[in-house]
């Protein structure tokens, strides 16, 4: 079998699969399992000594399945009953209060644009009910502002630590699409998180405590960040790059130099995994051939500082696979084997699946291997009949006797080499005439690996389509040829960079020279990546392809695979290339009709935390997007953003989770970021028609707002009241506000307000008026009663008030709030306010996204949480 690692770790992975879904039905005896698989794997031993082949194969898949099974039931039977996350969820620490929480620095504080950021292994807390040891992980973040400088604690990786701090636990939002950012973070240890609000909070316990060798390597990562900031001091630009590509910290790394990586399908070199590890792995490799290092040394060596790298940088899940299939590989060089890439991709997946199961739901997890899938299963066997013998033939040309090694075409490719080479040296000047030969190879040995490389991006970013599509929903078109000259530098880079940050632990002088060259690269990395991204329409944005399209693709590759490995004659590749190419093409065009409630009216307000974000399907796929929620209290620090972006991370994936492209209406109520800061990344992601806002006013995120929707073609119209439209039979009215006159700040009284109705079924959305507003509207006799109310100011006790709610009377509310805001919000007099009032109630920050649908006579109402109706 030439792939005899590739089918044990599938059916290993398929038990995996199998426990997941099977974990909350069965509570199976991890023991069990392990007996099973020992006697089904003596009983395949007992069939392939008689000869049964067949069957002990199949029971070899079973004792794999088994054991797969049996890694995940037991991964999940060794998590802590006092993780500290569960402690505060289940009540038994109150996360109402602030309390002492003490452990030891994962790492040295990590400087961010807009503060620091502790990482704490938990060991107990203190509380009123005394001591309780924890464990798990503390994400600590101290915000740096005028009146609060971050702290400037001597803490360093290992020392104990104790933070009085109101901490909780990592809370996905809930809606459809929503990335699992719990289980990301659970993947590295943390389980709660928290903002230091004085330096005064934190304090060190033990500053001289008997360090490990994570610690150690975890100060020696601190030391080296410190040095590639002061090897660039007037280019922040490039010390930012530096410390991403080279420790994975990308803190630095400005939002919309990411965006264009990103664009340009080249993130990955910012991300630390394989390429990084291979240009490393190489350049020992080389340097051990030209100091004439034997192979055992040189290998031993190599791998040493390969655990020492995965050691200190960051981002160790996607170094460490990497890592382990260098390893194998030099490993297999030791026995002068050549180990083919889907063997050493299967026997890294299946140690790393063995350690930890849970990796496999992981995406980055499933992105490495499907790089390294693609590469060994086409792009490494197309090359190996196509370029490759040529490349080897040009090897001792001058060699005739060599020739007959060759294949017949190989053959005549070095006879018509010898022949261009004898005609080269007649015309080169009588000093350069013996050079003749050496300038034709190297120079046709050069280009062959120049048109390898372009191969395997081009196969590479093909393979990669279907998750870059589904996990990110971005389709890159200038990808293969940006990422020739993106490889190139990156292979340039690594090695020099690490070297030069190892130099300057010794000699500022010398590392400072390196520094130059090193910048050099980065500047040429950066302004190759900037020229690719102005490309007219060289990324864009869709939604995830439908999983029959994901397997139908998969399937082909695999058959074309197949195909070439097996030899088959360049036809069959062809007809097999062919519809794998219509494959992705359908994934990249997404040729598919939204998934709307057709003939119906739907309302849903997403979860977008503390904010607003409204999405509006009309009966005839007319769409409408009433703000985009924004995350309070973030902002923008020297091109970072310090918080999530609500309309990337949160309102976009829900759109895109129901199969849009673009979008009929974009309403802005009014110009607060809890509304207005997720709208940029909606505006960009998809294609607008009309762009609806209320007053105008003069501050700097609604203008650059404006300038986006001017900058994409969108129509801006000013609403208020009085104005109306209809979609289909559905028909709306603008209740507030009165008057359109600019203003230099937003007020919540400034908001938008609609009214939709459908046959004797409405909706009320009433932005964030307060009080004066909800008074003006009355006093209009504007028509306010309907059956569903969006609760105005995520249920602040300033607005819905009992003459308001009265002539609303609606039966259904739904109140948009985040889970233990800063606010109160919901104020317990607007909750007894609506109970009173029999109205049925729903939240957010408990439901997830609400979903009101009706058909003119019904009104349905649905969360995604608690699937209520």
């Amino acid at each position: 079998m030439k792939l005899p690692s590739l089918w044990p770790v599938a059916f290993f992975a398929g038990g995996i699969l199998l426990s997941g879904n099977l974990a909350g039905r069965l509570h199976p005896s991890p023991q069990l399992f392990v007996f099973t698989a020992a006697f089904l794997m003596f009983a395949a031993y007992l069939l392939l000594v008689r000869q049964w082949i067949r069957t002990a194969l199949i029971l070899s898949a079973v004792v794999w399945t088994c054991l797969g099974f049996t890694a995940s039931v037991m991964e999940r039977a060794s998590i802590p009953a006092n993780l500290a996350g569960t402690l505060v969820e289940t009540g038994k620490l109150d996360k109402s209060a602030a309390l002492r929480w003490r452990g030891r620095l994962r790492s040295d504080p990590r400087q961010l644009p807009w503060g620091t950021r502790f990482e704490i292994n938990l060991d107990e807390v203190e509380s009123s009910a005394g001591v309780t040891p924890v464990s798990g992980g503390l994400l600590l973040t101290a915000y740096r502002d005028d009146a609060n400088d971050s702290p400037s604690l001597p803490a360093r990786a290992g020392d104990r630590v104790e933070a009085l701090v109101h901490a909780l636990p990592i809370r996905n939002f809930g809606n459809p699409g929503s990335f699992d950012q719990r289980a990301y973070l659970a993947l590295q240890g943390i389980e709660l998180q928290a903002t230091l609000r004085n330096a005064r909070l934190l304090a060190i316990l033990d500053s001289h405590p008997r360090l490990t060798i994570s610690d150690r390597l975890a100060r020696a990562r601190g030391r080296l960040l410190n040095s590639a900031d002061n090897l660039f001091p007037f280019h922040a630009d490039e010390a930012a790059l530096a410390r991403a590509m080279l420790l994975g910290d990308r803190s630095f790394v400005e939002h919309d130099r990411v965006v264009e990586y990103q664009q340009t399908g080249v993130y990955h070199v910012l991300v630390l995994a394989g390429l990084h590890v291979g240009a490393l792995t190489a350049f020992f490799i080389w340097a051990g051939r030209r100091l004439r290092i034997g192979l055992l040394s040189r290998t031993l060596l190599t791998i040493i500082a390969l655990v020492a790298y995965v050691g200190i940088v960051e981002d160790r899940p996607p170094i460490l696979r990497a890592a382990l299939m260098a390893a194998l590989y030099l490993c297999a060089q030791l026995f002068y084997r050549r180990m083919d890439l889907l063997n050493m991709a299967s026997l890294s997946a299946l140690v790393i699946l063995a350690v930890r199961p849970s990796e496999i739901s992981d995406a980055s997890f499933l992105l490495s291997f499907s790089a390294i899938g693609v590469i060994g299963a086409v792009a490494v066997p197309w090359i190996a009949q196509s370029s490759e013998p040529y490349r080897r033939g040009l090897e001792h040309l001058s060699d005739v006797t060599r020739d007959v090694s060759h294949m017949p075409r190989v053959i005549q490719f070095r006879m018509e080499m010898r022949a261009a080479a004898e005609w080269l040296s007649t015309h080169l000047p009588r000093l350069g005439a013996r050079f003749g030969t050496g300038l034709l190879v190297v120079s046709s040995r050069t280009a062959l690996y120049f048109w390898e490389l372009i191969v395997i991006s081009a196969i590479l970013q093909l393979g990669m389509l279907p998750p870059m599509a589904y996990y990110f929903h971005r389709v890159t078109l200038v990808g293969p040829l940006a990422n020739v000259a993106a490889v190139m530098l990156t292979g340039l880079i690594v090695p020099l960079g690490l070297f030069t940050l190892a130099v300057s632990l010794v000699s500022r002088t010398i590392a400072g020279f390196l520094a130059k060259v090193l910048g050099m690269l980065l500047t040429a990395l950066n302004t190759s990546v900037q020229w690719f991204a102005h490309w007219h329409k060289a990324s864009y944005r869709i939604p995830g392809p439908p999983l029959l399209v994901i397997v139908t693709f998969v399937v082909l590759a695999i058959v074309l695979s197949a195909t070439i490995r097996s030899r088959k004659n360049g036809w069959w590749q062809i007809a097999v290339a062919i519809p794998l190419l219509a494959a992705a093409a359908v994934i990249a065009t997404f040729p598919f009709a939204p998934r709307l409630s057709r003939n119906n009216l739907e309302l849903t307000v997403l979860d977008v935390g503390q904010g607003d974000s409204l999405f509006v399907s009309f009966p005839g796929g007319s769409t409408m997007l009433i703000d985009g929620g924004g995350e309070l209290g973030s902002f923008h620090s020297g091109g970072m953003h310090s918080g999530l972006d609500i309309g990337e991370d949160v309102g976009s994936p829900y759109l895109w989770s129901r199969g849009l492209k673009q979008i009929d209406v974009v309403a802005l109520t009014h110009a607060h970021l809890d509304h207005l800061g997720g709208l940029p990344a909606i505006l960009q992601n998809f294609r607008v028609r009309e762009l609806w806002v209320g007053r105008d006013i003069n501050i700097e995120a609604y203008r650059d707002l404006l300038a986006i929707a001017e900058e994409r073609g969108v129509r801006v119209r000013h609403m208020k009241q009085g104005d109306s439209f209809r979609r289909e039979e559905i028909y709306g009215s603008i209740l507030w506000p009165e008057d359109l006159d600019e203003k230099q700040t937003a007020k919540n009284d400034d908001s938008l307000v609609l009214r939709l109705t459908d046959g004797s079924q409405s909706m009320l959305l009433a932005g964030d008026i307060e009080r004066p507003s909800e008074r003006r509207v009355l006093e209009e006799r504007q028509p306010v009663s309907v059956n569903f109310l969006k609760v105005p100011h995520h249920g602040s006790r300033t607005s819905t008030t009992d003459s308001f709610l009265t002539a609303v009377h609606p039966a259904f509310a739904a109140i948009s709030v985040g889970r233990d805001n800063a606010f109160g919000h919901p104020s317990p007099e607007v909750l007894d306010r609506l109970e009173a009032a029999g109205v049925r109630v729903y939240r957010t920050d408990r439901d997830g996204a609400i979903t009101a649908t009706t058909d003119g006579r019904f009104l349905n109402v649905d969360t995604f949480l608690h699937s209520h109706r």
